[in-house]
């Protein structure tokens, strides 16, 4: 499937924008994250490069731990920047948001109550706790950013927001050499 459109590879049991992992996926995913990935079920966005940018990860590894970080972040470029938005003090700004906009922490518990579905669906963990601080406090904008990638816009509100602060964040070109 290497080369396909992800948009392009969806089938009855696979979501719009969901792709098998390749060969070349893999050892993008491990160039990427400098390490051999553990734990992946499929491709669930790419960059306009074409190279991976999120994982969706089995709600458990191989060993039967248990790891609820469903949509993995792997572009180096874009964790690089996104760890920027923190140092910032992003996620302080967003927490004290939840605080005081009643609306924006409904939609924030709906992001976590989908991020919920999404990984039950796959294996049900037996835990509401989800990812990156949800449904109360932003965490880890790692997590919101590959959440939204993954699922697209309009799901994960601090997802979105991070997103449109970043730009156009893919336009350097590829992260990490493609292998074919």
């Amino acid at each position: 499937m290497s080369g396909t459109p992800v948009d392009e590879v969806s089938g009855p049991d696979r979501p719009a924008g969901v792709s098998e992992v390749s060969g070349p996926d893999r050892a993008a995913v491990a160039a990427q994250l400098g390490r051999q990935p553990r734990g992946v079920r499929e491709i669930a966005h790419r960059c306009p490069c074409g190279l991976p940018s999120v994982v969706r990860t089995n709600p458990r590894l191989e060993d039967g731990t248990p790891f609820p970080t469903l949509y993995y972040l792997t572009c180096a470029r874009l964790c690089s920047r996104i760890g920027g938005l923190e140092a910032d003090g992003r996620m302080r700004e967003m927490s004290e948001r939840l605080a005081s906009d009643p609306e924006l922490a409904a939609a924030y518990r709906r992001a976590h109550e989908a991020y919920l579905a999404d990984r039950d669906a796959l294996e049900p963990l037996g835990t509401q706790v989800s990812a990156g601080g949800m449904p109360t406090r932003v965490k880890c904008l790692h997590v919101h950013v590959g959440h939204a990638l993954a699922v697209g816009p309009g799901v994960n509100p601090f997802g979105d927001e991070a997103l449109a602060e970043l730009g156009e964040w893919w336009r350097p070109g590829p992260c990490v050499p493609a292998s074919r």
